[in-house]
Order: structure tokens, then C-alpha cells, then sequence
């Protein structure tokens, strides 16, 4: 098995400064009534989940210049401040920012108008129907909003709109999705001709959001959930569907959660 090898005393103060950054820009952020986790640091990154902003803040890997360059940009240090050694001899273009003249991560609410850049999705959520049948469908919340910068849905082929947001529950998803994760889908992508197998998509099943796996199958579709042990998967033949009033929201683009 491979061992890492221990960092230099340089490198553990690079962490430890770059830690000391990451908590007070929390400090700040909590002090304006918002969060900053080390999961959204990660994400603003590029990188998939909180271990890799930990690992670098705690010194269990010593830092680059890639990653130093992405943290800085993510929560609006000079890279120079947390390793002058990695920095020493980088120049940047004088007609380009440097990472020290990149913003940090903004605050916002729904109150703050919107940039030429974004959109705002909404979500979709359950309601009880009227008349008191006790049955359930499907409607856009009027109050929950999420944005989006617009290039990123044109890179992901998303019509701006037909992107929607869904709140994913319970913990047939785990560990990929947990119980109050949010998904944004693609409702142009709603009809089976469209599934590519195993890929993610939220479903109406009679009036309750699901989000699953959806695998096609002559004559009907299978749902598979990630928590296969407690979860197993589901064949419904396409008459089946009908009854049952299945139907295919939309394809899954996007998702984000706390790591708790």
C-alpha cells in the first residue's frame, strides 16, 4: 500500500494558513447570516464532496499550485498569502486578473436583482388537489427559487425554461443523494425515447416526486435506487405506467446537498 509522505514544515503552514482563511471568511459569512461549508468550497472547486478542501486544510495533502490558484478564487484570498513559495515566479498577463483580483463568493437572497448571466429555476413541488379527492399532483412552487448561470445550462443543453428544481426525500438514494438534496432537471427530456439507461431522472409517480435510475426494457422501464439493500428495483410494463399514472418529469443535470 502506498504511504504518503509527510509534509515539510513549509507545507503544514500553508495548510494551516489556508485553514485559518477558510474560517474566518465562515466567521464572516455566518456574521451576514449565511453559511459557507467546506462542501461548497469544494464545489466551487470543481471537486466532488468536502474531503479534498479537508485534506488540504488539515495537511493531510500538501497543497499545489492548481488547487492554491482554485481556492483562491473560491473564497477571495491573494494566493501569495497562504504560499509565497508556490507563487514565486508566476506572473500573470497584465490584460488578466490575477486570482488576488478575483471576487469572492457573493451573498445573495431573493431580493437581489438578477445578473445578465442568470436565471432563476424554480421548483416543482406536491400539492394536495382541491375538492377533496385525496389525491396529489404536481405544480411549480411560487416561492422557491434557485439560480443559474445561464452558460451553464447552455452547456448542458437545458433550454432556460425548462430547467426546474426538485427536492429529493427519504434515503432510497444514499449515499449519492441524501434525504434533502436538490436536483435540477431538464424538463425537455421527458419521454422514454429519451432515457439513456442508468442516467438520473425525476419522476411523477401519481403525484409524488421521484428521483431514480431509470433503465428501459422491452415493453416498460426499471426504477433502481442507489440504497439497492432497502430499495429494490421496480418494473412496470408500460400499461402499468399508465395505470399508475407514471410519467417521466424530467432528465437530472445538476444536484447539490449539505454534507452532514
Amino acid at each position: 500500500m502506498k504511504t504518503r509522505r509527510p509534509l515539510t514544515p513549509e507545507e503544514v503552514d500553508e495548510s494551516q494558513r489556508l485553514k485559518a482563511i477558510y474560517e474566518q471568511k465562515k466567521a464572516a459569512a455566518k456574521a451576514a447570516g449565511r453559511s459557507l461549508t467546506q462542501a461548497e468550497v469544494a464545489d466551487a472547486c470543481g471537486w466532488s464532496g468536502q474531503s479534498a478542501f479537508s485534506q488540504y486544510a488539515t495537511g493531510k495533502v500538501p497543497l499545489n499550485v492548481e488547487a492554491l490558484l482554485k481556492l483562491s478564487k473560491a473564497l477571495g484570498f491573494a494566493p501569495g498569502e497562504v504560499s509565497p513559495r508556490l507563487m514565486e515566479g508566476i506572473a500573470f498577463p497584465k490584460d488578466e486578473p490575477g486570482p488576488q483580483d478575483l471576487q469572492p463568493i457573493q451573498a445573495w437572497d431573493d431580493r437581489t436583482p438578477l445578473d445578465e448571466h442568470e436565471v432563476e429555476v424554480p421548483f416543482l413541488r406536491e400539492i394536495e388537489l382541491s375538492a377533496g379527492s385525496g389525491r396529489f399532483g404536481i405544480e411549480e412552487d411560487d416561492g422557491s427559487r434557485l439560480r443559474f448561470d445561464k452558460k451553464d445550462l447552455r452547456a448542458n443543453g437545458v433550454q432556460f425554461d425548462q430547467a426546474k428544481c426538485v427536492t429529493v426525500r427519504g434515503n432510497s438514494m444514499l449515499p449519492v443523494l441524501r434525504d434533502g438534496a436538490i436536483v435540477g432537471i431538464n424538463t425537455g427530456r421527458t419521454s422514454i425515447t429519451d432515457v439513456t439507461d442508468g442516467d438520473l431522472y425525476a419522476l411523477n409517480h401519481n403525484g409524488q416526486l421521484r428521483v431514480k435510475q431509470i433503465f428501459r426494457q422491452p415493453g416498460g422501464i426499471r426504477l433502481r435506487s442507489f440504497n439497492r439493500d432497502e430499495h429494490p428495483d421496480e418494473d412496470y410494463t408500460f400499461q402499468r405506467m399508465h395505470d399508475e399514472e407514471i410519467s417521466i418529469l424530467g432528465h437530472v443535470f445538476w444536484w447539490a446537498m449539505f454534507a452532514r
